[in-house]
This record gives structure tokens, C-alpha cells and sequence, in this order.
């Protein structure tokens, strides 16, 4: 690893290099970069389709502002790890390491088919503006794999999942951003499965 900083260098075992005035700005891929860039070596996949339980499909998500929120979101709500599907962008643009805040490091990323999210057993929720129940209402419990689609086209309504749910709207909109809908459905089914949780901790607890 090795640290690029314009300013005092910090404490780390990396190599440091110290730069001259107005050196960060041109190296860098922003126009008013922070003041310390890192070199780091992509984080190899750790992701167990077949032992996850709780995973976040990102189908065809184009935007990299979008995909780094939904890191950022899903690592914050506990997902075990995200899926992007062919014709995604790719998780390591520049946009989407810093969108995502630090989580694209935290949380593993996968590059698979829903058909492969389906054939680990797990239980794939799509998402619509359209159809399905409403997301509070939906059991986000047990194995899931909750899908979102692209930015433009959403999920197609022939998609492989095995259900579908809605984030109910009062206002006129049509939809929400991906990113804001994947982060409500996320901490959704994570308020569902910590509630899960606590039953099933106090069942074991009383005598």
C-alpha cells in the first residue's frame, strides 16, 4: 500500500510520499481531491452464495454515484454481501470507490447471474414501482437475495425472482433512485431480521 498525501504525512507502515504543492491536483481524478490518496490492492471476493443469508442483487445499476450509495447503504444494514449482475458498472470506478465511503472495502462484491443467486437457495425479491406487495408488509426474513434493477428500466416483469414488492408513494412520483430504494429496503428487512432476532434470543433465554 502507499500513501499519496499533500499535507503531514501520516503514522502507517505504508510508504509515504509527500508531495509539492499543486502536485495532488494533477494526479488525482477530481478536480479538488482530499488531500491524502492511497494505492491499494482490490479485495479479493469472500462472498459464499451458498452460506449467505442476507444479499443485495444489483441488476445492470449503471450509475457509479448510485452503485457506491448502495454499498454504502447495504454494509450499514448488515448485508452479507452484493451481487452485481452482467452490464453493471464496474465496482472499482473511481465514482464508485468514493460513493461508496470506505464500505466497497467491507463488504464483499460478486460478479454472478440471478439464475446463480437462485440455484444457492436463496429467495429472490424483486423490486418494482409497480407491482407486489408493499415492502413493510413482505416477510424480508430467512435466506434472501433482495433485487434491484436499472436505473432507466428497472426489473423486467418476466424477471426470475420469486416474488415481488413495492415501496408504497403518497406523493406523485413515479420511483424512487435505485440507490434510495435498495437503501430503504435494506434497512427494512434488517428491522425485520434483528426483531427475528430478539424472539428468538429471549425464547432461548426463558426457562
Amino acid at each position: 500500500m502507499e500513501f499519496v498525501t499533500a499535507g503531514t504525512a501520516p503514522v502507517t507502515e505504508a510508504d509515504v510520499f509527500v508531495l509539492a504543492a499543486g502536485v495532488i491536483e494533477r494526479v488525482a481524478s477530481t478536480e479538488s481531491p482530499q488531500p491524502n490518496l492511497a494505492v491499494v490492492r482490490i479485495p479479493k471476493t469472500a462472498l459464499d452464495l451458498a452460506t449467505a443469508d442476507f444479499v443485495l442483487v444489483a441488476d445492470r445499476v449503471a450509475d457509479p454515484g448510485n452503485l457506491g450509495t448502495i454499498l454504502r447503504s447495504a454494509e450499514a444494514a448488515g448485508v452479507d454481501g452484493v451481487v452485481l449482475t452482467a452490464g453493471s458498472v464496474d465496482p472499482f470506478n473511481p465514482k464508485v470507490v468514493r460513493a461508496s465511503a470506505g464500505a466497497l472495502f467491507r463488504v464483499p462484491v460478486l460478479d454472478a447471474t440471478l439464475e446463480s443467486v437462485h440455484a444457492a437457495g436463496l429467495r429472490t425479491i424483486g423490486t418494482s414501482s409497480h407491482r407486489g406487495s408493499a415492502h413493510t408488509d413482505a416477510d424480508l426474513t430467512g435466506r434472501i437475495a433482495l433485487v434491484v434493477g436499472n436505473e432507466a428500466r428497472g426489473l423486467p416483469d418476466d424477471a426470475d425472482v420469486d416474488e415481488w414488492v413495492t415501496i408504497r408513494h403518497r406523493g406523485r412520483a413515479e420511483s424512487l433512485n435505485v440507490a434510495m430504494a435498495a437503501t430503504v429496503l435494506c434497512f427494512e428487512a434488517s428491522r425485520q431480521r434483528s426483531s427475528v432476532d430478539d424472539v428468538d434470543t429471549a425464547n432461548r433465554l426463558t426457562p
